[in-house]
């Protein structure tokens, strides 16, 4: 959902009448961390990462982009994922960026990468009030175009790139964040609200559906377990499914913080969208360590800002969501980390995500102020909270 812009230690393992020594094939990973030890021996291989881990449960999934597709970082994706999901690289801006141009290049080398290494693709995502075109909204004079024209454009734009991906991706977000944040609002007042009222929902899971049938199609959209927010998507879910539109599942974002949500808010939304009989994808998790609010005059923040303490915080918060997530297995199909590892999110030039999900329409930002939301640091090793997660 977000914009462009990688001593060797030996544990001692006592065992009965004899101390055996363990040379781990990740010599780096964690030294500081006790848990790391106790968890590469037995129940948790060296050789195993988490779509093994979840083998059984659900795909296990990451957002990408195309620098990310060779060097250690391309190793970790296809050792510990078996999902992606682009980044930036199918939105409608970087992909359609004039109205007789497509740009596939980064999006087809995406692919190519998943295939290779026999992953799903989630495609995203094919409508969106943040990174669409000028274009889209303008006749050749500058002015506004009519419903009917933009209807058009975005029919031609969802059958061209559903029809090139064919195949290929198995789930698409159709229509991302389309529900207002303001309590007594109902649909965000976006230039495809202004044009089309909200028809532009429907017909865009409409054509999506026409080019692919096979698709999975997800409605997407960050604050899903705010209670206001929430009910406002179930409205819009429920009138789509009474109308025969052809919507598969709720896509939650995840941009989560240390302590918000609550676990009985997320607990609660999964409860009412998997009572509409859609599918339910956590489609882009991270957790930052960084509470707000803001202050003006912050310093740049380095490595040495992740604590002893936010580790902890976060390897909780971690344990709990996941805790969660197997418990609904039975209506969770897949789990998406936005970014691959500490070493670059898209939070760090957005506050360090204390705006969570709004932070996408934030602009960005040279100062950074690092969120160290994932679990894998900034040398691609796995943290403490990865662990937990793994521990069940």
């Amino acid at each position: 959902m977000k914009f462009k812009t990688i001593t060797t230690l030996k544990f001692p393992l006592l065992l009965t009448g004899f101390v055996a020594l363990a040379s781990f094939t990740n010599r780096q990973a964690l030294h500081h961390n006790a848990d790391y030890g106790r968890a590469a021996t037995s129940s948790h291989k060296a050789d195993k990462g988490l779509k093994d881990y979840y083998r059984k449960y659900f795909p296990i999934g990451v957002a990408v982009n195309a620098a990310a597709l060779s060097g250690p970082e391309a190793e970790l994706i296809a050792k510990e994922f078996n999902s992606v999901t682009p980044e930036n690289d199918m939105k409608m801006g970087p992909i359609h960026p004039r109205e007789n141009e497509y740009n596939w290049k980064n999006a087809d080398a995406i692919v190519a990468f998943a295939q290779e290494h026999h992953m799903k693709i989630r495609g995203h995502n094919l409508l969106w009030h943040a990174q669409a075109p000028a274009w889209m909204f303008k006749d050749s004079t500058g002015k506004q175009v009519s419903k009917d024209v933009l209807l058009k454009r975005l029919k031609d734009h969802i059958t061209t790139v559903v029809n090139h991906f064919k195949g290929k991706i198995y789930a698409w977000d159709v229509v991302n964040e389309a529900i207002d944040d303001k309590p007594d609002n109902y649909l965000r007042n976006s230039l495809w609200y202004q044009i089309c009222g909200e028809d532009f929902i429907a017909k865009a899971f409409e054509y999506a559906h026409e080019a692919d049938p096979e698709a999975q199609l997800f409605y997407n959209d960050y604050n899903s377990e705010v209670p206001s927010k929430r009910d406002k998507i179930c409205k819009l879910l429920r009138n789509l499914k009474d109308a025969g539109v052809p919507v598969t599942g709720v896509g939650l974002q995840g941009h989560w913080k240390l302590n918000d949500p609550s676990l009985q808010q997320i607990t609660e939304a999964m409860d009412k969208y998997a009572a509409l009989g859609l599918k339910l994808q956590i489609t882009e998790l991270d957790v930052t360590v960084r509470t707000g609010p803001r202050k003006a005059g912050d310093q740049t923040l380095t490595d040495s800002a992740y604590t002893e303490t936010m580790a902890a915080q976060q390897t909780e918060r971690y344990k709990a969501i996941f805790e969660i997530f197997r418990k609904y297995k039975k209506v969770i199909t897949g789990v998406t980390f936005w970014n691959v590892s500490d070493r670059y999110s898209w939070l760090d030039f957005r506050g360090g995500g204390i705006a969570g999900g709004a932070a996408a329409t934030e602009g960005t930002t040279r100062k950074v102020i690092k969120a160290y939301p994932l679990l894998f640091d900034e040398k691609l090793q796995r943290k403490k909270a990865y662990w937990e997660v793994v521990n069940f």
